[in-house]
């Protein structure tokens, strides 16, 4: 008889202390960082790890917690043993990882929710949510500046590399209308080449000679002037398109503005855009370039962001260290909103989502962000 009383009563007190300790684990919110802390990639994690540091002191509330592990960069064995820790310290979501490759295994801790800063995939991946500012936004960033600015005819530039079937499963998923793609080769001295192709600049370049050589004979004044003017033109005649988006980074994007430039693509009437360049100061010393437009994070909360990280530490961090810290505050946020969080769906919200970076929307399972237009004037980031 003994035993059948006390059976009961171990069972009523284990259900009370889990009762107890579910209703702790809400009241206090614990979140994981996995980032290269060692090794080559060091650098990275320990700016993600500082970033975090300025989100908790701005958050201020003494029930959230970092628990960083070392996960190293693309290392299998790092990256379970640091998730494993994880688990034996509650912890339920993290901040991480920071490579694509990583995600395949990471979808297998199925209890856990993953925040990557990675911007390969905008879309809810089992237990992913990749807030890195996507190939996607900044696309349909560029298609509604581009119809803005009345423009129809407009060709998408990429390379041919390593990239180049992401770039196109992007292009057919948005499905932008009115538009060329035109693939070029990375090499500079093929590329000048295949873009004297795509502005058909050998045609133009005999049009003007032979615009020139009808008035090399006359005398009268009127012929004189014409002919003057034409003597200051490189090519006579239009390309076959007003705007380009060209998908690249450093010099290779520097190559192909400088080849369109030496083509004598006239900026007057070609609208010239690129993804977003995280504010780098050298495309300033593309001097070819008047004016060249791209989509991207707010660059007022940027430079506060960079500002305030260097007065903190005297450094300045990388630039993904930004979305770890706008992802503690979304984390943040959709605790406090929910009162727990139990997967992927208690980010599913409504309304818009403010952060340092812009505004973000998460619709349909997938993350969008709302980003400014800026140009590049007279060695100044402007927002246009």
């Amino acid at each position: 008889m003994k035993i059948k009383i006390i059976l009961p009563l171990i069972y009523i007190l284990f259900l009370l202390n889990s009762n107890l300790l579910s209703d702790e684990n809400n009241k206090t919110l614990k979140v994981g960082l996995l980032a290269p802390l060692s090794g080559p990639y060091s650098e990275i994690g320990n700016s993600l790890l500082y970033s975090l540091q300025l989100a908790l002191e701005e958050i201020n509330d003494e029930n959230v917690s970092i628990i960083p592990r070392d996960s190293g960069f693309n290392d299998e064995e790092k990256l379970t043993s640091a998730i494993n820790e994880m688990r034996k310290n509650d912890v339920k979501i993290i901040i991480g990882p920071t490579s694509f490759e990583e995600f395949d295994k990471v979808k297998r801790y199925n209890d856990l929710i993953f925040i990557s800063p990675s911007n390969i995939n905008p879309e809810f991946s089992n237990n992913i949510i990749s807030i890195g500012v996507s190939l996607d936004s900044q696309l349909l960033a560029l298609s509604n500046f581009i119809k803005k600015q009345k423009k129809t005819k407009t060709v998408i530039m990429y390379p041919k590399n390593e990239y180049l079937d992401l770039i196109e499963k992007k292009l057919e998923n948005i499905g932008l209308e009115n538009v060329k793609r035109f693939i070029y080769s990375p090499n500079p001295e093929v590329l000048t080449g295949e873009i004297e192709t795509l502005t058909n600049y050998a045609q133009r370049k005999r049009n003007l000679e032979l615009r020139k050589k009808i008035f090399e004979d006359k005398e009268d004044e009127q012929s004189l002037k014409e002919l003057e003017r034409l003597e200051q033109l490189y090519t006579l005649g239009d390309v076959n398109f007003d705007s380009v988006i060209i998908i690249d980074f450093g010099s290779n994007l520097k190559s192909v503005l400088t080849s369109l430039v030496y083509t004598d693509v006239n900026q007057d009437k070609v609208l010239f855009t690129t993804i977003n360049q995280w504010f780098d100061e050298s495309i300033f010393y593309e001097n070819t370039i008047q004016n060249l437009f791209y989509p991207s994070v707010n660059y007022k909360e940027f430079k506060k962001y960079n500002n305030k990280y260097f007065k903190k530490f005297n450094i300045y961090p990388n630039e993904i260290t930004i979305l770890a810290y706008d992802a503690l505050g979304l984390i943040y946020y959709a605790w406090k909103k929910n009162g727990k969080i139990n997967s992927i769906n208690d980010f599913l919200f409504k309304n818009k989502i403010k952060g340092k970076i812009g505004t973000f929307s998460f619709k349909n399972g997938k993350v969008t962000q709302d980003l400014d237009i800026y140009k590049t004037d007279n060695k100044k980031f402007i927002k246009f």
